[in-house]
């Protein structure tokens, strides 16, 4: 294996592909790699809700890439010091949570962006690494804020809102719905209802805000099936389901297998 070719995820996406992911809370590179190693186009590393730690999220890059997949972390909540360095650990996609007005978009951007786009200081040597023999510093310079990709998550009634200006936002690339946070917010705290007509409704109205702003609009899904109807719906970068609920449903499914085949007492 040599690695995913240089920026592939962003390549794909701009080209108007729709592309599935993985999103790993576990916290174990080896696990994210053998996920990668089975042909999804990028796997998520959640360092917000997930076990990532700083020192798993480097060797997570790295594996997720050299399985020839694309690394993208979701950071903590307003934890843009990670942003960029989450990048210049190889990471090509950044997921943002609780993004709720254009202010924090900006903040997003400056931190994911080298200048004049952003702020993003410089310092990317293992992202330079990893990008196919992009040793020197001009090369990646040129390629990054194109081809590293911001992802603004939509959770809550205040960001659903302000989504046209979160969308509009130079430097924000796309936007990603968080299904189940939203649901929580526009529902007083009582569900976490995905389906609820109100979230339905918001869901959309976040997928057209992104399509109106050219931007690429994504969504995390809490299965395959539920992954292939976004699609339908024009969502284009599309998580289906984590390595934490898919390894219980396995484990439960091997476990009734074993059950029903046991002598009656």
């Amino acid at each position: 294996m040599t690695g995913n070719a240089p920026f592939a995820l962003a390549r794909r996406l701009r080209a108007g592909e729709t592309v599935y992911a993985a999103w790993c809370m576990i916290g174990s590179p080896i696990v994210a790699e053998t996920i990668a190693r089975e042909g999804f186009a990028g796997v998520v590393l959640d360092a917000q809700h997930g076990l990532w730690d700083t020192a798993s999220l480097i060797t997570g890059v790295g594996a997720v890439n050299h399985a020839e997949s694309t690394p993208l972390v979701r950071v903590p909540l307003n934890d843009f010091a990670l942003v960029s360095r989450a990048l210049d650990f190889g990471a090509e996609a950044i997921i943002a949570p609780m993004i709720n007005n254009a202010a924090d978009a900006r903040q997003f951007a400056a931190a994911a962006k080298y200048p004049p786009l952003g702020e993003r200081s410089w310092g990317p040597l293992r992202a330079m690494a990893l990008q196919a023999s992009r040793t020197a510093p001009v090369d990646y310079m040129r390629e990054a804020d194109d081809g590293t990709l911001t992802f603004a998550m939509i959770e809550t009634a205040t960001a659903l809102g302000n989504v046209d200006a979160i969308a509009a936002t130079p430097g924000i690339d796309a936007l990603f719905v968080g299904p189940f946070d939203l649901a929580t917010a526009l529902s007083g705290g009582t569900a976490q209802d995905v389906q609820a007509p109100q979230v339905e409704q918001a869901i959309d109205k976040i997928c057209a805000a992104a399509n109106k702003a050219g931007k690429i609009p994504g969504i995390y899904c809490r299965d395959a099936k539920s992954a292939l109807a976004m699609a339908k719906r024009g969502f284009r970068l599309i998580v289906a389901g984590n390595d934490h609920s898919t390894l219980r449903e396995a484990t439960l499914a091997q476990l009734r297998v074993l059950k029903n085949r046991e002598p009656a007492a």
